[in-house]
């Protein structure tokens, strides 16, 4: 009995100090379960798409970038000017070439134009080839009627001087005849507009047609003071 008394009191002291370490370790496992449920929860927030090249529409910021996706930005930006600074190279280039060739008062077009209109006027072109209203110019024949807007074979060059030399060849061709007109005209580098060299009409079966020639009539004013020859109706005189 007296035994049984002495060992009571250490059972009820083993028992007190094994309860609150079970209610400490309790709450020392909730709060741990609480934070791994924010953390758990933190990590699942919204996911944002990997910028690529084809991608990227700026909306991210530069700063939230990564270095791949900094590159695939600077990569498109770059690609995106060249082609702007290309497309403004090539429309400079049009516009410039559609000046110089349709536009310009000196151009090949309008070249074109005015001989074609001087040879219409012509009385002895029409006399060859008929009525002015009715003469067409062209580029080189074809077989196809349908086909005759070919590009008139003309070309500008410049020799050793600066001088630039236009030359043009295109056909002609009326209700009575067609012909093979070529022009020849010089600009030197102190002059604004081209003045003919020579400009002829060549008609099968019939002489060759000068509508200018500089050669004869240089020769012709230089020599024509001083006993030179003179051209009088087509025929040279020396006196």
């Amino acid at each position: 009995m007296s035994q049984a008394l002495r060992g009571a009191p250490q059972f009820f002291l083993r028992h007190a100090l094994e309860r609150p370490t079970s209610i400490v370790r309790t709450s020392v496992l909730l709060p741990a379960r609480g934070h791994a449920t924010q953390s758990t929860g933190t990590s699942r927030g919204p996911t944002r798409k990997q910028i690529t090249v084809a991608s990227d529409d700026g909306r991210v910021r530069w700063g939230e970038l990564s270095a791949r996706e900094k590159a695939a930005r600077t990569t498109q930006q770059t690609f995106n000017f060249v082609t702007v600074l290309v497309g403004l190279v090539m429309t400079g280039g049009v516009i410039t070439f559609l000046y110089l060739e349709v536009f310009s008062p000196e151009g090949k077009t309008n070249q074109f134009n005015r001989t074609v209109d001087r040879i219409k006027r012509d009385p002895r072109c029409t006399e060859l080839l008929g009525s002015g209203k009715s003469i067409k110019a062209y580029g080189e024949p074809t077989w196809n009627k349908w086909a005759r807007s070919r590009p008139i074979a003309s070309k500008i060059q410049k020799d050793r001087t600066g001088t630039e030399h236009l030359l043009m060849h295109f056909n002609v061709e009326g209700p009575i005849n067609s012909g093979v007109v070529n022009l020849h005209m010089t600009k030197r580098p102190e002059e604004s507009e081209f003045d003919y060299k020579y400009l002829f009409l060549d008609v099968k079966g019939h002489p060759r047609l000068f509508l200018e020639n500089a050669d004869v009539q240089t020769s012709g004013s230089s020599k024509g003071g001083k006993g030179g020859k003179r051209k009088v109706l087509g025929i040279q005189w020396g006196w």
